[in-house]
Order: C-alpha cells, then structure tokens, then sequence
C-alpha cells in the first residue's frame, strides 16, 4: 500500500483505538482470571513474539534458538502460517512453498531440515498434532505467539525493537501496539532487538528505565548481523560476495516486503556507492505488475555491474513464482540476518534456555503437568 494512503487509512481509523484497547484489555482479563482456558502441556513450550506490529527481528531469534537447541533436543517449530493459501494443520517438508506454508516457516525448514516444522492456525490444536506424531519431541517453539493466550507457555519471550519503544507508541490502528505496554508482564524474557553494536551504558540504562521490568525477568539485549549475498535462483545466477560488490563498485536495488527497511539500507551502504529501492507492505505477495515494476526499476540503473538485493523472507516468495523475469533471476540476491548477543550476554541467555527445557523436558522426573 502506498505510504501515504496507508497513513491516511491510519488517520481515519485513529478514533477507534480505545474500542480496539477496550477489546484486547477485556480478552487478556478473561485469561488472567481463567474464564478463558489456557491449555499447559506436559512439554517444554517457548513461545517468541511481540507487541510491536512486525519488524522486531523475529524470524532472526528464533533461528538462534533452534540452532542453540537442536544438537541435543528433538526440536519443532510451529507458527500460524501468515498468508499462506491452505489451512488447518500442515508439516512442512524441504519441497514445501511459501504459498502452502507462509514465507518464514519456509526459511526456517530451508534452514534447518532435520527439525519438524509446522503450522496451524488454531495453536492448540497443531501441539497437539505435533506431540501426537512425534513422541520423541522434547520440545516446541511457538513463532508468533505472545498474544496466543490459548497456551501457556513454560517460557515466553518477548521481543522489544530498541528503534520503537513501546511508551512512545499507541495501540492500533493508531499506533503499532497489538496491546497495552503493561502487558510485557507476561514475559519471563524480555530481549531488545536491533540494538546499536556498541550500546552505551547510559543507552542501556535509559531503556532499562523505560521498560522498568519485573524481578522475574530477564533483560537481554542483541543487534542484527548481516551475512553474504546467497542467488535467489542458484541454477541462474553466479556466486557473488560482498566484497566483491564493494570492490567492483556495483550498484544496488534493493526490494523489499518488510516493516522496516532501514537496517538493511544502513548496511548496504558500506558496500554499495549508490542503492536504490523498490519498497512493498510486509510479507507481499508480488505479482506480475510488481515484477515488472522491479525489472523497469532495475533497467534504469545506467551502470554495467548492478545486482537485486532482497531479504530471505522475499527470497522464499519470489522462488515461488513462475513468470520471473531471466533479468531478474540473474541478478537477484538475498542476504541472510542473524543476531548476536551484547556484552558477552549469549552464554547466560543459553543457559538460561537449556536449563530450562532440561528440567521440563518429557522425561524429566520434575515436570508433572499434565495436558
């Protein structure tokens, strides 16, 4: 959607933020005083989420947890599948597309083959399913899932971008806030995402303030790190790193379909001389007007070496269609995000993960819940 219409729908729509609060706030009150059931299950439950509207890093943390939990649990993941085209409850498999199972669950079973990666709408249900035909899970991380009351997690994470704190937001559709601030409470981990590298200490101080959590809580702060560019069609397109971008002085056009794509731009910068940029809505599903706007975009470039730049999660969109452009499929390369701990917090945070699913793990002689 074009920005400024989408500010104006934004403008028209701002007198219903209190109804929208009213709502959420009455919702999260039935659950806290259990007329609304949550289901606890006899399995180590993460769940990872936000209260910002998109654009916290997601996808990036829960790749991390995987890749931390998978040598030594049997691991599954399980998200809704956000505009994906089938419904109820789909396993993903290594041949799986973003239109059957959504564009991140795509990226993450691409990544990490050996695990069970599932979605399904309705949570309840798809633990189920998962716990059912896979009796050696130890464990399973719900993507997307702080709001999903309908499960209570044994440890729920919750993600907080350090650009867009929440006591200078508003709730929906004023603002970017799926619910009041106060309800971080819910959080046993409280991680603030795409920090600078080098945060202050003042910095640090100044959002602990802000956020002033519970002493149940744990603070924990990253920032995002950028890999190599990988093609988006392998078969096509030749092997391209960044230094030799940067070396070559090549141009860039960057596409993208995310919140926010400042970062990467940011990033960008120090490779490309000169980048510009196709900007889509979150998780878009690029049409064939779209693709001929990107390969017009591209050929305006008047520069011999250029290249596409888009992120992973577009990657697993484009690759699902079927009249991309050889320009295009020639050209086009995503680059991969990854987070790393600040102030050498990565060890505690493992520990505090490992520990965590160990005691509670199926087996464990100290978890006696019951589904």
């Amino acid at each position: 959607m074009n920005p400024v219409r989408y500010n104006t729908l934004r403008n028209l729509l701002a007198p219903l933020t209190p109804f929208f609060g009213l709502i959420v706030g009455v919702r999260n009150r039935l659950y806290d005083y259990n007329i609304l059931k949550s289901t606890e299950f006899r399995i180590p439950i993460i769940s990872i989420g936000n209260i910002t509207v998109g654009g916290t890093g997601k996808t990036p943390h829960v790749e991390y947890l995987i890749s931390l939990l998978d040598g030594e649990f049997n691991v599954a993941a399980l998200s809704r599948g956000y505009k994906r085209q089938t419904r109820n409850f789909v396993l993903a498999t290594p041949e799986s597309t973003a239109e059957e199972i959504g564009d991140e669950p795509k990226q993450i079973k691409r990544k990490f083959q050996d695990i069970n990666v599932a979605v399904d709408s309705n949570r309840v249900r798809g633990v189920r399913k998962l716990m059912a035909d896979f009796k050696e899970l130890n464990l399973i991380i719900l993507d997307d899932a702080f709001q999903h009351r309908s499960i209570s997690p044994g440890l729920s994470i919750l993600l907080i971008d350090y650009n867009r704190p929440l006591s200078g937001d508003h709730l929906l559709p004023l603002g970017n806030l799926r619910e009041n601030p106060n309800e971080k409470r819910r959080a046993h981990i409280i991680i603030v995402t795409k920090c600078p590298p080098k945060l202050k200490p003042i910095e640090r101080r100044l959002v602990l303030k802000d956020l002033n959590p519970f002493p149940y809580q744990t603070l924990y702060f990253t920032t995002m790190i950028y890999g190599e560019f990988y093609p988006v069609f392998e078969s096509v397109a030749p092997r391209l790193t960044k230094s030799e971008c940067k070396q070559e002085k090549y141009r860039l056009h960057m596409v993208t379909g995310i919140v926010n794509s400042r970062h990467l731009k940011k990033h960008l910068r120090g490779i490309s001389p000169k980048i510009t940029e196709s900007k889509y809505p979150d998780h878009h599903d690029y049409s064939n007007k779209d693709i001929d706007e990107i390969a017009s975009a591209f050929e305006k470039i008047d520069h011999d070496k250029k290249i596409i730049i888009t992120t992973e999660k577009d990657a697993m969109r484009f690759q699902c269609l079927k009249d991309t452009k050889d320009t295009l499929k020639k050209n086009m390369y995503y680059i991969p995000v990854g987070i790393q701990f600040l102030d050498d917090e990565a060890e505690n945070f493992n520990n505090q993960i490992i520990s965590y699913v160990r005691k509670n793990k199926r087996d464990s002689i100290l978890y006696k819940k019951e589904n």
